[in-house]
């Protein structure tokens, strides 16, 4: 193996274990957004989501993703298994990490970008048809868009970051808009829950919500700034800018909540940091410091704003993954256009505030689009294809009863043993059983 740089190859091992912990805090705050009788199903789905995607990736993915370009849509499949990469590094010279632990990082995005999705289908989705689904998806789509963003190869690799030139740090098209995009698809096809704008379909744990927030959060530190692939002034302006978008925009949500409903809620700060997180991740390492806090406020009060309107649009996005991941990355990627500042990135452009003119927010445009549309067109025909063969949607007494005891036999919480002021077969007194 060549020589690899010691504190960059441990920098990015750190934030690959980063990273993989935000699909647990997924799985915490997407269970604790839905009702009790589906907690359980949410948290599996992302579970699920780990364990399919790290084999997907591993035997497929990753070549899909890094493989020699395909005019440009694809890479080729020469890394199949790994098998000819346990000796290679990737980077620069000087900054040159094992290849596998380049493969780790990256694997990880790719799991939290495909268990995002279930947040679209909550409380109403078979759980066989939906761990095929991301064998198929994180293969069909994810890889793809991967490859476009981030398959550099000397104008020779993915189109978007490569050939057009837009700019994309670390994942407004791959993850954002991507799985926004997916996720309005997958919500169509499946239809609304039962109930559906009529009856109260609440959080059942607010702070089962706050803990997968704030480990999100945690998460994101390794997220963005890891994406600079080395331990440098990129990752540390990342790191920084990455914490400020997501105090803006949690102070912009709530701004919004009191000024529409008279009150801030904690439901509230949640979404607000989410969003402010998710707008900064393709800016993070493109922007000044001012840039970071522009593009968190502007994503706190324009998501707060788009989640309401799948109640006006008639559209079922259980958990909000188009208003806040779809819409927060369109958000950060235009906003890369507008704040952009090479004084944060010589690698990087300037947008219109520092002189640039419009033609790199013309280059992210056409990046938002076409993620766009290739992601809701290749996500509707999946589902609508196991949908139509062997279903995607549990039986309507199955959706009403719970998909946790009709899916999986079980249940977050034990009920039965509640009963005359016992709990769990405690002593009403002495709560000794």
């Amino acid at each position: 193996m060549e020589s690899i740089n010691a504190a960059d190859t441990a920098w990015l091992m750190v934030c690959s274990a980063l990273v993989l912990l935000m699909t647990p805090g997924l799985a915490m705050l997407y269970g604790g957004m839905v009702r009790a009788k589906s907690a359980l199903n949410m948290v599996l789905m992302s579970f699920a989501a780990l364990a399919v995607v790290t084999i997907t990736w591993i035997m497929l993915g990753y070549s899909l993703a890094f493989g020699a370009s395909t005019w440009g849509l694809v890479g080729d499949l020469r890394e199949i298994g790994l098998v000819d990469m346990l000796d290679q590094t990737y980077g620069v010279e000087g900054h040159k990490v094992p290849m596998v632990v380049f493969v780790m990082f990256q694997l990880t995005f790719a799991v939290l970008t495909t268990a995002l999705l279930s947040g679209a289908i909550a409380d109403r989705a078979k759980f066989g048809s939906w761990v095929l689904f991301t064998i198929v998806w994180s293969l069909v789509v994810y890889a793809p868009i991967a490859h476009w963003a981030w398959g550099f190869q000397g104008g020779q690799g993915g189109w978007i970051g490569d050939r057009l030139g837009a700019l994309d740090f670390a994942g407004g098209t791959v993850v954002e808009i991507n799985s926004g995009a997916s996720a309005l698809a997958l919500a169509l096809v499946l239809g609304r829950r039962i109930g559906f704008r009529r009856d109260p379909m609440r959080p059942h744990s607010l702070p089962l919500v706050m803990l997968g927030a704030g480990l999100l959060w945690f998460g994101w530190l390794g997220f963005n700034p890891g994406s600079a692939l080395a331990a440098d002034g990129t990752a540390a302006v990342a790191l920084i800018n990455t914490q400020i978008s997501g105090a803006g925009a949690i102070l912009a949500w709530l701004l919004f909540e009191k000024i529409r409903d008279g009150k801030a809620t904690t439901f509230g700060a949640a979404s607000g940091a989410i969003a402010g997180l998710v707008a900064i991740t393709p800016a993070c390492g493109f922007v000044t410091p001012l840039g970071a806090l522009a593009i968190g406020i502007a994503a706190g009060l324009v998501c707060a704003w788009a989640v309401g309107l799948k109640y006006r649009l008639g559209f079922d996005d259980s958990l909000d993954v188009v208003g806040v991941h779809g819409v927060g990355g369109i958000v950060g990627m235009l906003g890369i256009g507008v704040f952009a500042a090479t004084v944060a990135n010589a690698a990087g452009a300037n947008g219109l505030v520092f002189g640039g003119g419009f033609g790199l927010l013309g280059k992210q445009t056409i990046a938002v689009l076409g993620t766009m549309v290739f992601a809701f067109s290749m996500t509707w025909v999946i589902a609508t294809i196991i949908d139509k063969t062997i279903g995607f949607r549990v039986d309507p007494e199955d959706e009403i009863a719970g998909v946790d005891t009709t899916q999986h036999a079980e249940s977050a919480y034990d009920y039965a043993g509640v009963s005359g002021g016992s709990v769990l077969g405690a002593h009403p007194v002495s709560g000794q059983r």
